[in-house]
């Protein structure tokens, strides 16, 4: 769906969605060995805006999600080198919950870009984790590691 026309409100509900939707994406790539091609197309066929049974699924930003989900695949080794960067050092990237790994390589996509100011990213990628991980534990470890991450990238917005 074109979000040009769309009110400033409406824009920030459908990135945000889409967020999330890169998200889950790449956490059933790394779950499924499914290429991106084809969870792509299955989350615009059957996520955004769809409705089922348990309800309605809210209506994304293809073009952000298409972005956020290509860019993390091809920039997946650069961001990983970033995540283990702001890990503890006995923790490298691939010992953390699938889960967040993917929230770090959505966040990291969107970091090494320009498009998206990183204190933007931090937010929206926060609440994503306190959608996932509600006792608030795991979003304020995200929150540490985003704002690591987003100082290497983007060292002159901060």
């Amino acid at each position: 769906m074109s979000i040009s026309n769309l009110s400033g409100n409406q824009k920030r509900k459908m990135r945000s969605a889409s967020r999330l939707y890169a998200v889950q994406a790449l956490f059933q790539m790394e779950t499924s060995g499914q290429t991106t091609d084809a969870v792509i197309r299955e989350f615009e066929d059957h996520r955004f805006g769809a409705s089922y049974e348990e309800g309605t699924y809210e209506d994304g930003d293809v073009d952000h999600f298409r972005t956020v989900v290509k860019d993390a695949v091809n920039l997946q080794a650069k961001i990983d080198q970033m995540t283990d960067r702001a890990l503890v050092a006995k923790w490298p990237i691939d010992r953390i919950d699938p889960t967040l790994r993917a929230l770090f390589r959505a966040a990291g996509a969107e970091m090494t870009g320009k498009d998206t100011p990183p204190k933007v990213a931090i937010v929206e990628y926060v609440a994503i984790a306190q959608a996932f991980f509600p006792d608030g534990k795991e979003s304020r470890f995200v929150n540490a590691v985003l704002d690591h991450m987003a100082r290497e990238a983007q060292p002159d917005a901060f």
